[in-house]
């Protein structure tokens, strides 16, 4: 059956709304695969707007990962704004991919990337306009199966009804599984329908599929069990983790978008997972244990990437890249080789005790020299044990004022408000800190002429934390130690000047945590929201805090529940929370005992370089650490100062296995 594009039908749509460019797909290294040549087709679509959805790694990854396949094709679609879903509305134009403009509806997969819990409606309006029925419940063979992954898949319940199926963990191995199971099954015949389609999937590692789970509720209103409803599916799932990144060196061929973009480089991921233990980092805890990639496969990744997309910025991720065990030899070797070059490298952020001023220059060397980020998370050195960031006042300034003292000019600061046993005063230490910050730093560097922005965003507990358990700081106590801050930072305009403040208030993290730590009958607030016209909400000028409450109100009162029975209740240890039964590898009376030390301010360490603390993940999982030193150096390139070739048999990522921990 082929497939015929929307592109002649949309076309007329797109010189009506604004940024047409970035419905039209065909940027540098897109890919579009004949339908009829392969079995399963796979819609891959990150809920938001294109400029931040594009560069996004994860979904690159797997667009690359399955058109590799023989037998499958990914295509990659976006939420569209307001203002062209009207005009397809009208026009009868469906959901649509961006490289060639295929229906939505037609494809076999719908692989949905949630980043955040805030892009929950922008799903339900691409279901509504790609015609599949909202509903799981009511989809049949015809209709497209959708695959929720991202971090927020770590508790996909509250949009239970709307997916029919979540992926948890690393995805480049388990979407070459899920396909392989579509595959059979439509080479089959299609046995059993839907139904059996999913059973079939629910048997995957790492698949879980709502439907063959019911969950019933208390009196109390929380949750009293949740039980499978066949004997075939596993009673818990666990998540998939890819150990050895070499083997996995993707994105290869990174994306080149042709409108503008939330990130304009090229990206490496040089180690996946963190250990260092902050309490309210969900992304640290559920992508354990740490994996790096090797230098030489780092190395390999950064040639290829720069070659394919002409990009003159490598981004090295990682949540904290500054703490790969040679990233001073990377940076350097790295460095080296594109000396003469315009290309720079960056992290997206650096650890306070783990920023020096030679890796600096290294990063910056070739390139230009941005501000420098750091994250101390925590205003006052209190705050910073709760949550287990341990870096002390003294070492932050000493650190900063470093920096200025050797030229650089823009220092950016970033923390939360509305941590678990937070006071004013912990708050108010963010002003005083920026202030010590600009006076050092304007002695060190013999200048006035130097910026600190100070960037704050409020804490929502998450699932599969130690602060799981946490009462989350209302709307209301967020504003509040916001409005105290401003006014001690501006208490002394000579100073204050200098010292800039972003923030958001915290309405918008509240209904971020009502997604974040709900269960299934947050569903029917989701729709409601929809229904009342909401999507886009993790955009300001979108998000309506007033729709989102009425909705709350109205939709859980039949429930005896509602918006601070979910957000600023703090839970009891023996509570089922909804997630319970969605295994990240982490122990959760290790949670619990976190949860506990935190309150008594007691740090753990990182043990990838102390003992092990007994999270269980690397036991329940069968993982472990893998970093280095390898031993391993890069080749320099053979034509210095230009984009040359590399001897690829010398640069191997796979020359030996990373050293284990």
């Amino acid at each position: 059956m082929t497939v015929e594009s929307l592109y002649p039908r949309l076309e007329p749509l797109l010189a009506q709304v604004q940024k047409p460019i970035q419905y039209v797909g065909g940027e540098l290294n897109a890919q579009v695969k004949p339908w009829d040549s392969v079995a399963v087709h796979w819609a891959l679509m990150y809920p938001d707007a294109y400029e931040v959805g594009v560069p996004n790694q994860g979904l690159m990854i797997l667009y690359e990962v399955l058109n590799e396949r023989p037998d499958a094709l990914a295509e990659r679609t976006y939420a569209v704004w307001p203002d062209l879903a009207g005009l397809m509305r009208e026009a009868g134009v469906g959901q649509f991919t961006v490289d060639a403009h295929r229906p939505v509806r037609d494809f076999d997969l719908l692989g949905v990337s949630f980043a955040t819990e805030l892009g929950y409606t922008n799903l339900l309006e691409a279901l509504d306009l790609a015609g599949v029925p909202l509903h799981a419940v009511d989809r049949d063979e015809s209709h497209p199966v959708v695959v929720a992954g991202g971090h927020a898949a770590f508790n996909p319940e509250p949009v239970s009804d709307f997916i029919d199926c979540a992926v948890l963990g690393d995805g480049e191995q388990v979407v070459g599984d899920i396909t392989d199971v579509v595959a059979a099954w439509k080479e089959q015949g299609r046995p059993g329908g839907r139904v059996e389609l999913l059973a079939r999937l629910s048997r995957v590692e790492g698949v879980y599929v709502p439907r063959f789970y019911a969950v019933t509720y208390g009196a109390d209103g929380s949750i009293a069990e949740v039980l499978r409803t066949r004997d075939d599916v596993p009673p818990r799932i666990s998540k998939r983790t890819v150990m050895d990144l070499d083997e996995w060196p993707y994105p290869k061929q990174p994306l080149v978008p042709l409108a503008e973009s939330v990130h304009e480089r090229m990206s490496v991921e040089i180690f996946r997972g963190c250990t260092r233990g902050c309490r309210f980092c969900q992304a640290g805890m559920i992508t354990r244990p740490v994996r790096e990639r090797s230098i030489t496969g780092i190395g390999s990744m950064v040639d290829a990437g720069l070659k394919a997309t002409g990009y003159e910025e490598v981004g090295l991720l990682s949540l904290s890249s500054a703490d790969h065990s040679e990233i001073g030899q990377l940076a350097k070797e790295l460095a080296d080789r594109y000396e003469g070059t315009n290309t720079g490298l960056s992290l997206p952020s650096t650890r306070v005790d783990a920023f020096n001023v030679t890796l600096a220059n290294e990063l910056s060397r070739n390139g230009r020299r941005s501000g420098l980020t750091f994250a101390p998370e925590g205003g006052s050195e209190r705050i910073r044990r709760v949550i287990n960031k341990t870096v002390s006042k003294e070492d932050l300034v000493r650190t900063v004022t470093t920096a200025y003292a050797n030229g650089w000019r823009q220092v950016k600061l970033y923390f939360m408000c509305g941590l678990p046993t937070e006071t004013d005063e912990d708050v108010l230490e963010i002003a005083e800190l920026a202030v010590e910050v600009i006076r050092a730093g304007r002695e060190a560097s013999g200048s006035k002429d130097i910026r600190c922005t100070v960037s704050i965003g409020g804490f929502v507990p998450k699932p599969h934390t130690p602060f799981q358990w946490a009462a989350q700081a209302s709307a209301e106590t967020i504003d509040h130690r916001l409005k105290v801050l401003r006014d001690a930072i501006n208490a002394d305009r000579r100073i204050g000047r200098s010292i800039g403040l972003r923030y958001h208030d915290g309405k918008p993290g509240v209904i971020e945590g009502l997604l974040s730590r709900g269960d299934r009958r947050v569903g029917r607030v989701i729709e409601r929201v929809w229904r009342d016209g909401g999507h886009f909400d993790g955009w300001s000028e979108h998000f309506s805090y007033d729709r989102w409450a009425t909705a709350a109100a109205e939709e859980l009162a039949p429930f005896g529940v509602d918006l601070a029975w979910y957000t600023t209740r703090e839970r009891t240890e023996h509570e089922v929370l909804p997630w319970d039964h969605l295994d990240s590898g982490l122990d959760k009376e290790w949670l619990w005992d976190d949860w506990q030390d935190a309150i008594t301010e007691d740090e753990v360490g990182d043990c990838r370089w102390t003992g092990c603390y007994d999270c269980g993940v690397c036991p329940t999982m069968g993982t472990e650490i893998q970093i280095g030193p390898t031993g391993r150096s890069l080749i320099p390139l053979a034509v210095v100062g230009a984009r040359p070739q590399v001897d690829v048999h010398a640069d191997a990522a796979v020359a030996d296995p990373v050293h284990t921990h």
